[in-house]
């Protein structure tokens, strides 16, 4: 069975002398009062919940799955989820980031994601459950009206009610502008919505009293496509105007999807029959108030494939200190021993030291984006809350890109160290990279984010949000670029940050003439922009770690050799990358479909 420690010590490196985050939180009128042992305090209480409640929870849940009950269409998860639960909302952990006005602790989003980070690696499936009410949450603080937040914001916070968001059709994911879902007005002011959502993660469960779907849906006189599409709170059961439960709402969960992974997580195909809703924000806008809740989940699902990453890691390593296998080629190196352990052959390293790359690049990268929320939602000067919104904006697909197709790759690594136990269940380790497939797909393929990142973030405003963010790299390439120590780091992103210049001119003058050249260089370029973000955080990591080497902690020892591996393994991909987005459209598509 795995075991997980949560990663305290990186977690605090990161926030507290790679990004100064007290500094920065101080700054805004929200966190004036923040200190270092705060965050430190409850990220220490919170890993401590990760690791002795939910983690026991992940291998058994994953085995015995959730339970649909065909007559009542309730449906129930793993043995312990609910309870685990219920500790969860007694320990007030929903309520972290949340407002104070409706019983949140007020705490910065970054500390939210620190604890998130650790409830992934934990359990992915069961995190599911009370992961998308922060969306939900957000959705509706930032777009429901005065009566709908007093509804429904506190029982959200507390976590006594959970959300979801009921998008997908069965003909139609992504594409949004083709739902059918249909919302009739009523008398009273509310809608019957009648239609079929499908892939709805924890659309039904036991674990709290009443789950809130937010739905998209179309009223009689929509206009077609994208443009005819509103949002609509539908709860499980119906609120009174006391604020008690009243009748069971026309939404019921009809299947359970059998899926590859997550199979703790109630992944349901929901109807809608004539269930009462109310319109979130304007007729006909609804995906403004749903992109608020679907950029949440994108930032979430990056955080699930770094969670998986650091969990994965922690046990592929100490598999590999364990396990004998054959002697080094260069002589024996447990003399002592039958056999070597598998961490001195230089293979396995290799592996163990990418998922160890990925997961502290990872967190540098996420954590960073999650303090540019934080001023985004806090700071008093408008001007530098539209700043961190366009940075947000740019890097939330690459987090959720990047990060997922690395946690892909790290989990299947470390699978690979346990040999032939990786692929038997009770290690867990398949486990893992069953789960971590899906964040590649869903809440927008790695494709769509591709897309997103160059066509609408870069090519869409010319690159000017890209360069703003270039200019920090360029201002530490130019601070450390006289240091002797820190040029095997400064050389290769000063050159990395100069490739994707000309790549972004490139690709931007292919474009204007067959807009189809995006989508041959899109993912591709995000992977490269991916690691230009990750050498930037690597590249600042050493520069501390050099700083610190005297002070004997292995920490910083640790730190540099990590970043030296990265530079010298990992972002060598970046040349590969740049020479097939270059390439072009032109070998994908002249062979003829016919062909095919």
């Amino acid at each position: 069975m795995p075991t997980y420690t949560p990663p305290l010590r990186d977690m605090q490196f990161v926030m507290h002398e790679l990004l100064n985050v007290v500094d920065e939180l101080k700054m805004l009128p929200a966190h004036a009062d923040i200190d270092a042992d705060t965050i430190n305090a409850v990220l220490e209480e919170g890993g401590k919940f990760c690791a002795e409640v939910i983690a026991p929870l992940n291998l058994s849940g994953d085995a015995e799955g959730c339970k649909l009950d065909k007559t009542t269409h309730e449906v129930t998860p793993p043995k312990g989820f609910k309870e685990a639960y219920k500790q969860y909302v007694e320990g007030g952990w929903p309520a972290l980031s949340c407002d104070p006005a409706y019983g949140g602790q007020g705490l910065p989003v970054l500390v939210n994601q620190g604890m998130y980070e650790m409830m992934n690696s934990a359990n992915q499936a069961w995190t599911m459950y009370p992961g998308l009410s922060h969306g939900a949450y957000e959705a509706l603080h930032a777009h429901g009206t005065p009566e709908q937040k007093s509804t429904y914001l506190t029982k959200l916070t507390s976590g006594e009610w959970t959300g979801t968001m009921c998008l997908t059709e069965p003909h139609c994911g992504t594409d949004l502008g083709l739902l059918r879902t249909k919302a009739e007005p009523q008398a009273d002011g509310t809608y019957k919505i009648t239609g079929a959502k499908i892939f709805i993660s924890a659309g039904e469960h036991d674990l709290a009293e009443n789950i809130v779907h937010l739905v998209l849906a179309r009223l009689p006189d929509a206009p077609a496509g994208s443009k005819g599409i509103s949002l609509f709170i539908v709860p499980k059961f119906l609120v009174n105007a006391d604020g008690t439960l009243g009748a069971r709402n026309g939404i019921f969960c009809a299947g359970l999807e059998h899926k590859m992974g997550i199979h703790a997580n109630s992944t349901c195909q929901m109807v809608l029959e004539g269930a009462i809703g109310t319109m979130v924000g304007e007729p006909n806008k609804g995906l403004a108030a749903m992109f608020v809740m679907m950029n949440a989940a994108r930032l979430g699902v990056g955080n699930q494939s770094l969670g998986l990453t650091e969990v994965a890691y922690q046990n592929a390593v100490t598999y590999a200190k364990d396990r004998i296998q054959m002697r080094a080629l260069s002589g024996p190196k447990a003399p002592d021993k039958a056999a070597d352990p598998i961490i001195v052959h230089p293979d396995v390293r290799k592996m163990l030291l990418t998922a160890r790359a990925y997961a502290e690049g990872g967190r540098a990268l996420s954590t960073y984006v999650a303090l540019q929320l934080d001023k985004a939602l806090s700071s008093d000067d408008e001007d530098e809350r539209k700043e961190c919104e366009a940075e947000v904006a740019l890097l939330t697909p690459i987090i959720k890109a990047f990060l997922t197709d690395n946690g892909w790759i790290a989990t299947s690594h470390c699978m690979q160290v346990f040999g032939g136990h990786g692929f038997i269940h009770e290690w867990g380790m398949e486990q893992f990279v069953r789960d971590a497939r899906i964040n590649m797909i869903y809440e927008g393929t790695n494709t769509i984010q591709s897309l997103d990142l160059l066509g609408r973030k870069v090519l869409g405003n010319n690159g000017a949000t890209l360069k703003k963010f270039g200019k920090k790299i360029a201002s530490f390439v130019e601070e450390e670029g006289t240091s002797e120590a820190m040029q095997e780091f400064i050389n290769p992103l000063a050159d990395l940050g100069d490739k994707v210049t000309k790549l972004t001119t490139e690709i931007g003058m292919k474009a204007f003439q067959n807009p189809d050249e995006v989508g041959a260089a899109a993912v591709d370029y995000l992977r490269v922009v991916g690691h230009l973000c990750f050498a930037y955080f690597f590249a600042r990591s050493a520069k501390i770690a050099l700083e610190k080497q005297g002070s004997g902690d292995p920490f910083y020892t640790a730190k540099l050799h990590t970043a030296r591996f990265y530079f010298a393994k990992l972002l060598p991909e970046t040349a590969s990358l740049i020479r097939t987005a270059r390439a072009g459209l032109q070998p994908l598509m002249a062979m003829d479909e016919a062909l095919f």
